[in-house]
């Protein structure tokens, strides 16, 4: 069988990569890693057990990253504070509000040891234990204090493109169950042949997204920090879905970084509002809406180590 991973929405196209986004809400279709565990509480602090912060080299090229390895290590790479932001509290970047002018260029390296390795965390369930270690590193080397409220903002409707509903060429009912049960069911079971079999779980490469198995409110959430909004599911398409869309990405900020090499670009491909349209008979509408976002309260500059 066949597996896709859920990765941050164009991530990879601007250069950056294993940067987290929001963990999806909990839904059919989701199965947890083995060994997973549900989030920490997020009111009792996590700490690294070391940390070595400093300013990335202002001469490094643009694009960074923010890198999980085993046994609890963590290190990111020229990357800029709004960004560790995003990460430590499971947001888009248009959900943070506020902050001094330098917290989007002014970028940072760090090195971080975990106590332990922390098992991974089931979607849906909350913020892991690296994310809530580096809260804790913000508050304590940044000064930063934030708190949430509800603002009416900007959003996009996911709603039918067509007046008689129907999905468009490339949207498919999901033709394999991805539930948890079902996936459980097939784990040792031979492998089928390359090519066939069910594919469970998105896939976000730029110019290029791959959906199997799940609900389209999971897809919209995908595409929400690649549009600069929040997106919400109004299609009142039920159930889980499949397809493959290609559309063209939007420019790089920098290089990749070595061994994340995209691939080629269609110079003639569509824009991602057109494809979502003429490929999945859908459109993205502007509207109005209620987002959760997070305010900054105060923030500083950190005394490198």
């Amino acid at each position: 069988m066949r597996y896709l991973m859920l990765l941050a929405g164009a991530a990879v196209a601007a250069g950056v990569f294993a940067i987290a986004t929001p963990a999806p809400r909990a839904q059919g279709g989701f199965s947890a890693p083995a060994g997973s565990v549900d989030a920490p509480d997020p009111n009792i602090p996590l700490y690294f057990e070391a940390a070595s912060l400093k300013p990335s080299d202002p001469k490094a090229p643009p694009g960074g990253g923010i890198r999980r390895q085993p046994g609890g290590r963590f290190n990111t790479f020229n990357t800029p504070v709004r960004q560790l932001i995003v990460f430590a509290y499971q947001i888009q970047g248009y959900q943070l509000v506020g902050g001094p002018d330098w917290i989007g260029n002014t970028r940072y390296d760090i090195t971080a040891k975990f106590d332990g390795d922390p098992p991974p965390v089931r979607p849906g369930t909350g913020a892991d234990h690296l994310m809530l270690a580096t809260r804790t590193l913000l508050a304590e080397r940044f000064n930063l204090k934030v708190h949430r409220e509800t603002r009416q903002l900007d959003i996009y409707a996911l709603v039918m493109a067509k007046a008689d509903g129907k999905p468009g060429p490339a949207l498919k009912t999901a033709a394999d169950d991805c539930s948890p049960d079902a996936i459980a069911a097939r784990r040792g079971a031979p492998p089928p042949a390359p090519g066939t079999g069910p594919v469970c779980g998105m896939q976000m490469f730029p110019g290029r997204v791959r959906f199997g198995g799940y609900p389209l409110s999971l897809f919209a959430s995908l595409i929400s920090n690649q549009v600069g909004r929040m997106v919400v599911d109004r299609t009142g398409l039920a159930g889980n879905w499949d397809f493959e869309m290609t559309y063209a990405p939007p420019p790089s900020q920098g290089p990749a970084p070595p061994g994340a090499q995209p691939p080629p670009i269609d110079p003639d491909a569509p824009d991602l509002f057109t494809a979502v349209r003429e490929q999945l008979g859908l459109k993205l509408d502007a509207t109005k809406g209620p987002v959760e976002v997070l305010v900054i309260d105060s923030l500083e500059a950190a005394t490198p180590d």
